[in-house]
């Protein structure tokens, strides 16, 4: 090294940067003290193959676990050093001269080893965005074995022999895709899942999140941290975000306020799947948590946040669909006949069991006199043969309506047969 200046001991000046930097590797300057001695002397600027060079140093760096800052130091503790040990010039022009050129030999060298060190992170970040993506694909979908799939979930901290949950936020109508408007989303649900480990992927333009379950609340906080992010994210004004399950004032869990339609529904939802142990219950949340939240899109439920728990009635009701329409069809197709087709009667039943059968707060609630909302149930009660107040002919109503909703009839015909 010493061959090109020979005054300077080049070894010895970068062993003390070196320490200087907190014991970065020498090598890492490569040949950056004998250029810049060089360039001192002759003024040139350093060529093209060394700042190629010190960009492999960077990237050297990077995938060694050195700090950007260590990786600066070290160079600039070389400069100030070699600097000093630089015979003195005949003239001040001199000097300054051998200054400029130390100088801009210094920042191109770090400029060069930074734009290698920034590249090596950005491929790391890719490669390891595509391993999460293709565990997460695995895990979600069943595919790979379990020792596999628990292997890789610890290399991404997840320890899958425990329980989790899984969280599933989708926008309304299905398929928008959510913008969380540039905000960090792994690390919202990171922070708000601690100290249990956390992982977030997108499938089919949904956000899903898979968290521990060690005290049995991350989901709930990692659902809540999620409604505030789009809450302040999402177009227009969603509603408040509320605890998994938890309804309105004056409703069930699970069913909307009287006279909601789809213009009054959140433009997202959160879904809360339950816990089960191994990568199979990951599966087991996940598949749970994304079909609770379909059948909250055709509920059109008010509220953004819920517990897949809270609507296993739903799903029940969903899972035999030949009896839920046959139901539909035979206590409620008789509507079909009253003015106006059955979706004005469907609407106000909705609303009257909604309020607990008190036809003035469904007659608010729909902006109606109490007086039309009487006609209607009398209505519903004269081409069904059932009376909407009459404990039992309610409660085969009230699951038919449900039915109806579900298969969002009448907008769309039953199936024959």
């Amino acid at each position: 090294m010493n061959q090109r200046l020979p005054g300077p001991d080049l070894a010895a000046i970068a062993a003390a940067a070196s320490r200087e930097a907190g014991g970065v590797p020498v090598g890492l300057l490569g040949d950056y003290l004998p250029a810049t001695a060089e360039a001192a002397t002759s003024g040139r600027r350093l060529t093209a193959a060394e700042l190629s060079g010190y960009g492999r140093s960077g990237e050297q760096a990077a995938l060694a676990g050195v700090a950007l800052r260590g990786l600066v130091d070290l160079f600039l503790s070389a400069t100030w050093r070699l600097w000093r040990e630089l015979p003195a010039g005949t003239s001040p022009a001199a000097v300054r001269a051998a200054g400029l050129a130390v100088l801009r030999a210094a920042d191109d060298a770090v400029a060069a080893a930074a734009e290698g060190f920034e590249r090596a992170l950005l491929t790391v970040a890719r490669r390891e965005e595509a391993e999460r993506r293709e565990f997460f694909d695995d895990l979600l979908s069943g595919r790979g074995g379990v020792g596999d799939l628990i292997v890789r979930g610890e290399q991404l901290g997840l320890r899958l022999a425990g329980p989790h949950q899984v969280v599933v936020a989708g926008s309304a109508p299905p398929g928008t895709a959510l913008n969380p408007a540039g905000v960090e989303v792994d690390a919202v649900v990171a922070d708000a899942a601690a100290p249990s480990p956390a992982l977030v992927a997108t499938r089919g333009g949904r956000i899903v999140a898979i968290t521990g379950a060690a005290d049995g609340r991350e989901a709930d906080r990692v659902a809540q941290a999620l409604a505030r992010l789009l809450a302040a994210a999402g177009p227009g004004q969603p509603p408040t975000a509320m605890r998994p399950g938890q309804a309105p004032t004056g409703t069930r869990p699970g069913q909307p306020p009287a006279g909601t339609g789809p213009e009054m529904s959140p433009p997202w939802r959160i879904v809360v799947g339950r816990p089960y142990p191994g990568p199979s219950g990951v599966v087991r949340s996940y598949e749970e948590a994304a079909e609770a939240l379909d059948v909250a899109e055709r509920l059109g439920l008010p509220e953004p946040v819920a517990s897949a728990e809270d609507l296993l009635v739903y799903q029940v009701l969903l899972r035999d669909r030949t009896a839920i329409t046959d139901l539909v069809r035979t206590v409620l197709m008789p509507l079909d006949a009253a003015r106006g087709g059955a979706a004005p009667l469907l609407a106000t039943l909705v609303a009257y069991f909604a309020r607990g059968g008190v036809a003035a707060a469904a007659a608010r609630d729909l902006h109606l006199s109490v007086r039309a909302v009487t006609y209607r149930l009398a209505r519903v009660r004269d081409l069904t043969g059932r009376d909407p107040a009459r404990a039992a002919d309610a409660l085969t109503l009230q699951v038919a309506v449900i039915g109806a909703r579900l298969l969002d009839w009448p907008a769309t015909p039953l199936p024959t047969g």
